[in-house]
Formats: structure tokens, sequence, C-alpha cells
């Protein structure tokens, strides 16, 4: 069994996982908007995913030289498979969709090296963290879809974007509880600035708000409000349960795995 423990521990770390969850919003913001699939958004959003976030973890590795073991060999070459995957699906994109890729991608880069003067990137910026990656999870997954779609850029679709951001910062949210005894003081996470309780409290506010927009779209759907129930349910016990105690694994699989089953549920409640 140690060789499946192997494999999953690449699986999770190699940033897999956390791009399924990238495709399954991306195949969400499809479905809400009756759109065909598109194997050029699909790839790119999966592949991508696996390419970028490894480049934000493992990065530093190779710019300082550290010495890298077995399996960060073995994710290194997924990475590149999936650069040149994605490269692939990037050129099929439009040239809308392109060029708002790259300024997803120029985020990214501004995230992770260190381009400022006292040699620190955005990552080390005070309270950042959340927002930018909430806003590129947002525009990756709603925005790059419909621009390749040709949609206009209207009301629920900004209204999509921002329900999206807010679902990001509440699964974040979840993470920094479970984080908040191991981070840097310095970064001024949410559970290190109010506290683990308050944290929980916003968090299930902001399910609230999240539920809530629903009833603004033009068209009210019945079973999407029905889905988003159970949705904000699992998301609130998720958040309730959540303590610094926790396995890394509470985030990085079960809560990370929240689009999945969101996406399950979407894919059911049209069978009914």
């Amino acid at each position: 069994m140690k060789w499946l423990k192997q494999l999953f521990s690449i699986y999770i770390h190699g940033s897999v996982h956390v791009a399924f969850a990238v495709l399954a919003l991306t195949l969400m913001t499809l479905h809400t908007f009756k759109l065909p699939f598109s194997l050029p958004v699909a790839g790119f959003a999966f592949f991508g995913t696996i390419a970028g976030y490894n480049f934000v973890k493992y990065e530093s590795y190779f710019r300082y030289k550290k010495p890298i073991g077995t399996q960060l060999k073995i994710i290194t070459g997924l990475s590149v498979l999936a650069i040149l995957v994605s490269g692939i699906c990037f050129l099929l994109l439009e040239r809308r969709t392109q060029v708002w890729s790259i300024v997803f991608f120029a985020l990214t880069l501004l995230y992770t090296v260190p381009f400022f003067p006292n040699k620190k990137n955005m990552r080390n910026w005070t309270g950042i963290k959340i927002y930018m990656v909430a806003l590129c999870w947002a525009g990756i997954t709603t925005l790059l879809p419909l621009l390749n779609a040709d949609v206009a850029i209207g009301a629920d679709v900004l209204l999509k974007f921002f329900q999206r951001f807010l679902l990001v910062i509440i699964l974040i949210l979840i993470f920094e509880i479970i984080d908040s005894k191991d981070d840097d003081p310095l970064l001024m996470t949410v559970p290190q600035k109010i506290g683990v309780k308050k944290t929980k409290f916003l968090n299930l506010i902001l399910l609230a708000v999240f539920y809530c927009l629903e009833f603004f779209k033009t068209e009210v759907d019945i079973k999407q409000l029905m889905v988003n129930v159970i949705l904000i349910t699992v998301t609130a016990l998720f958040t309730i349960f959540a303590t610094p105690e926790r396995p890394k694994y509470y985030t990085l699989f079960w809560v990370e795995s929240i689009p999945v089953f969101w996406l399950v549920l979407v894919f059911f409640s049209d069978k009914l």
C-alpha cells in the first residue's frame, strides 16, 4: 500500500486535485450559461492550474537550488507536461481569451516572483493572498469560458463572477483556519487578525450572501437554489468543524473537493 500512498501524495501535492476543482467550476460556468463543452477551455483550466500551482509552490526550490527528492522530480515532470498541454490549449483559444489568460498569468508571476526592490512578491504583502487567489480563480473559471464563447459581460456574468469570488474566499478561509498555527504571523491572515471563532462566523455570513446572490439573477433557477442549499450546508459544516489541529488533508483533499461535489449535484439535479 506504500505505492498507493505515494501516488496519492503526488496527486495532492502535484496540484492534480486542485486542478479538478478548477475544472469543475469551469464546467459549472458552461452549464449555467448553457454553453457547449470546450476542450481548449477545459484543458487550459485543468493543465494551466497544475502548471501554475506547482510553479507557485516549487519555483523557490529551483531558484535557490535546493535539493529535490523523487516525488518532486515526478511533480516537475508532471508540471512540464502540464505546461506543454496548457500551451497547446492556449493557442486554440480565442484572441480575447488569450489576452485575459496572459493577465491572470501575470498576476501569478507577481504573486510568486520577487520583482520588487525589497525582493518580495505580492504573496508577502499583508492580507493580499486571499484576494489574489480568489480573483484568479473567479476570472479563469467564469470570465475565460464566457469570453471564449463570445458571451456579453452583462449583469448575470458579473453576478456569477462575484459569487464565484466569494465561494473561493470562503474555501480559503477554511484553509487559513487549519493553517493558522503554522502560518507566518507577518502574513496577517484573517484567523490571525480576528481569531478562529470570528473567522468561522464571517464564513457563515459569506455563505448566506453567496446563496442570496442567486435571487438577483435574471432568471431564478429553483433546482440551482436547492443544489446551493446542499452546497452551503456542506461548506458550513466544514467551516464549523475546522480547527488548527485538523490534518492538512482536511483542506487539501476534502475542502478542495467541494467544487467537484457541487458539479456532481448539479448534474444529478438535471436528471430529476
